[in-house]
Order: structure tokens, then C-alpha cells, then sequence
């Protein structure tokens, strides 16, 4: 026999077989003598059917090992139970943290989350856009990249009435719910703690000049020295903008000491940028806080176990993720019944973290 006549029979056979063991509501109707309506509504526990009837329909859906129909519940509902999320990065442990947040409410309420990564790249993230509004997702949870600067495609997905929650790095401009935190007032806590401990020649290691929460600490970083009559300095401000946090950090470092042998103090957007600089320091013996003191941003993991142990703000990233979460599951409800929404702008707090490095 030819072997693809031989694959194409065994396909038909399996095929056969699969559809043969999918059980219907009308199969343990028929085998109770009962309505497909009673089946439905035993199954649902609806109050209108008696508690023997139930009982007998559940036994014989797990007997006949009946599963519901998911594409028919989808179709009934219009609703897919399944949200979207989209993402700069999964390495970064604040992003993993809004995951476990996301993740542990959505399974609250029965939906199925899909997690994409848009590498801090704005052609991946409207790709990304495209890929769930096909999935007939019921909502869009989302942190902009880095390179995001136009924003048709957040649109699009306002335009097709799909709910959109937009966290940690934002667009004001975008008529949807946010959950961030205060930037700016974050980084100018952090640099005031740096200037209250005696520092004065103070350097930025700051993010891209486009995102929102780059601009806000280097804003918060900039008032922060001008409230305290420290002039600033354009020179002592340094760009990570390789999307490689530790060797910006550690490259950085480098020409910081070459350029600024009397700086005292750094603050660095992330906490791996500060990794990457205290890396560096403690290969020449710079000793921190004395010689120079660091502070970074996010409280991750490793601000604890890094030696020195890093000075950092403690972002709430698992709240972060879980209150987005809410929120979204909130407005699909709504609109669901078919009521209006009122977008919110959660803003959560933030508190630094005193270490060893400063």
C-alpha cells in the first residue's frame, strides 16, 4: 500500500475515533429521558431543577466523561475568558513579580492569560496587538516598550471596543484605565536621601529619552537637586538605552571615572544598571558608600544579595500586576452588561529601601 494512502486511512481512523468520544448534552439527555434543557440547566445548577434530577445529569456527565463545548460557550457568552498581556521583557524580576500578580487574579475568576514579550521593540508590540485582538481576546494588559512612540495600535484596540489597561510605563495621551506609580516623586526621594547623608556631586545613570518613567526620575532626579541648592549638572547625566541594563551600568561606571573623579554618588534607574556599577566599582577597589554611594530602583532580588547590599525604591510590582488585573476584569464585566466605563488612573506608593550602599 502507498504509504500516504496508509497515513491518510490511519488519519480518518483517528479522527473517527476522537469524534466518536466527544459526549453532547444530547447524549445524557438521551440516556436519562430527559430534555437537552434540563441536561443545560442541571448542569448549570439553576434553581429550577430539582436536586435528583441534578444529581442523576452529574453522574452521567462524569460517567460519559462530557466536557462543555468551550467554542459554543465562547460563542453564547461572547466571551473568551482569555486576556492578554504584552510586555518589554520577562528576565527583568519586576516583570516576572506583575506576572505572578496578573496570573493569581485572572485564575480567580476563570481566565486563561497570554503572555507575549515585545523585546523593547514597538514592531513587536504591534504585532503583538494584531496577534491578540485575532485571539478575540477579552482584554489587553500592557507596559509599552521602550522605542513605543507612536500609538495607532492602542487605538485600534479602543476602536474594537476591547477593554485596554496600560501599567508601569504608560501614555497619558490613550483614553484607557492605568496602574503606575509616582516617578518622579520616587526618584526625588531617593537622590534627597543621597543629599540629606552629606552627598553633593551626584550622577544619573538614566534611561532612553522617550519613555515616560525615564523621563519622570531624571525629572524627579533634576528637582531633587534643585530643591536642595545643588546646581545641575548636564554632564553627570548618562543614557542606558542597549536594553542591557548590567553592561550600561558597568560601561557607564567606566567613563563616569574617567570623566568625574570627584562625583560621590550615583542613582541609577534600575537596580540592575546599580549592579552593573557596584560590578565595576568593587573591581577597582572603589569602595561603597564611603568613596562613592549607589542607589537604584525596583527592589529586586538582587539588591539583597549583591555586595554592598543595594540602597533601592521598592516598586509594588506583584500589586502593580494584580490591580491592573482587577481593573480590567472589572471593565470586561461591564461591558459584558452592557454599562458604561469609567477608565481609572491607579497611582500606587512606593518606599525606599536603606542598604549598605549608601
Amino acid at each position: 500500500m502507498d504509504l500516504s494512502v496508509y497515513f491518510s486511512i490511519n488519519c480518518i481512523l483517528i479522527l473517527k475515533i476522537v469524534l466518536m468520544e466527544i459526549t453532547t448534552l444530547k447524549d445524557i439527555a438521551s440516556k436519562l429521558g430527559i430534555s437537552v434543557a434540563t441536561v443545560s440547566k442541571a448542569l448549570k445548577d439553576y434553581p429550577d431543577v430539582n436536586k435528583d434530577t441534578k444529581k442523576k445529569v452529574l453522574h452521567m456527565a462524569n460517567k460519559l466523561n462530557y466536557t462543555p463545548n468551550q467554542l459554543a460557550v465562547n460563542l453564547r457568552t461572547k466571551q473568551t475568558k482569555t486576556i492578554g498581556v504584552i510586555i518589554p521583557t520577562t528576565v527583568h524580576h519586576f516583570f516576572s513579580k506583575v506576572i505572578d500578580g496578573v496570573i493569581a487574579e485572572a485564575e480567580k475568576k476563570g481566565y486563561l492569560v497570554i503572555i507575549l514579550q515585545s523585546d523593547e521593540k514597538l514592531f513587536l508590540e504591534k504585532l503583538h496587538v494584531n496577534l491578540l485582538i485575532d485571539k478575540r481576546v477579552d482584554g489587553i494588559l500592557m507596559s509599552l516598550s521602550n522605542k513605543t512612540n507612536e500609538f495607532v495600535h492602542l487605538k485600534k484596540i479602543i476602536s474594537r471596543n476591547i477593554p485596554l489597561v496600560l501599567f508601569d510605563k504608560v501614555e497619558p495621551s490613550i483614553a484607557c484605565s492605568k496602574v503606575r506609580i509616582d516617578d518622579q516623586k520616587a526618584a526625588y526621594d531617593a537622590v534627597s536621601h543621597l543629599i540629606k547623608k552629606g552627598y553633593r556631586k551626584i550622577a544619573h545613570f538614566r534611561g532612553d529619552l522617550n519613555p515616560k518613567i525615564s523621563n519622570d526620575r531624571f525629572e524627579g532626579y533634576r528637582k531633587a537637586l534643585l530643591d536642595h541648592q545643588i546646581p545641575y549638572d548636564p554632564s553627570l547625566v548618562y543614557i542606558c538605552n542597549n536594553n542591557k541594563d548590567f553592561e550600561d551600568g558597568y560601561q557607564n561606571a567606566q567613563k563616569l571615572i574617567k570623566e568625574h573623579k570627584d562625583v560621590d554618588a550615583i542613582f541609577a534607574i534600575t537596580d540592575l544598571v546599580a549592579v552593573g556599577i557596584i560590578k565595576y566599582f568593587n573591581e577597582l577597589s572603589i569602595k561603597i558608600p564611603d568613596d562613592i554611594a549607589v542607589v537604584g530602583f525596583s527592589n529586586w532580588f538582587m539588591s539583597s544579595v549583591v555586595t554592598p547590599t543595594l540602597t533601592t525604591v521598592d516598586q509594588p510590582a506583584y500589586k502593580i500586576g494584580k490591580t491592573a488585573t482587577e481593573i480590567l476584569l472589572e471593565e470586561i464585566e461591564l461591558l459584558h452588561q452592557e454599562q458604561p466605563i469609567t477608565h481609572k488612573e491607579v497611582i500606587l506608593p512606593t518606599h525606599l529601601i536603606l542598604r549598605e550602599s549608601s
